[in-house]
């Protein structure tokens, strides 16, 4: 890629980050275009669709949280972890406001330009997800799909105005819910 096309590239992402967190996932392509100082046709030259722009913004998140994922597998317990990397996978998709709906699109989508990230990201929760269940600390009637469907669940939650303030309440019933030994001393 020559420099000033690579340039143009960063400057699209650092504004699409931007606009998409205070706008939502829905956000104006065009003013995405004019905040990285570029016009509309520069845009659809890197991105030709909405959906290849988000992938560009989430693909790097959810890189992040795959080796997070590997990190935590011998850093904490198994409960621990998959909780650690549950609330972070949940802030991923909060921070990208209205993300969710593509996120979960995306993942029964092979041909989704999402799709590869989202599988990516669910593989790596689901191998935490096991080693807590190998542990017996979680439910073991759960897969990598049900996580995944949580963390859009959870990220959906935090995104409504009335619940806002009761996402930190609503992820910890959640977690306890999926760890049975959270769910045993909440109880008590």
């Amino acid at each position: 890629m020559r420099a000033d096309a690579k340039k143009n590239y960063e400057q699209l992402l650092t504004a699409a980050r931007d606009v998409v967190a205070e706008q939502g996932a829905d956000a104006s392509l065009r003013d995405i275009a004019r905040r990285a100082g570029v016009g509309l046709g520069t845009l659809y030259r890197h991105f030709p669709t909405r959906e290849a722009l988000l992938d560009a913004l989430l693909r790097a998140c959810f890189d992040e949280l795959t080796t997070r994922a590997g990190e935590l597998e011998t850093s904490k317990s198994p409960g621990d972890a998959l909780v650690s990397w549950l609330r972070e996978a949940v802030t991923v998709s909060r921070n990208y406001r209205g993300v969710t709906e593509s996120m979960m699109a995306a993942i029964a989508d092979p041909d989704s330009a999402l799709h590869a990230s989202c599988v990516t990201m669910r593989t790596a929760g689901a191998r935490l997800l096991a080693r807590a269940q190998d542990k017996g600390l979680a439910r073991p009637d759960m897969d990598g799909t049900d996580l995944f469907a949580l963390i859009g669940a959870l990220a959906w939650l935090g995104d409504q105005a009335a619940l806002a303030q009761r996402a930190d309440h609503l992820f910890n019933i959640i977690a306890s819910a999926i760890l049975t030994e959270r769910a045993g001393s909440e109880r008590t």
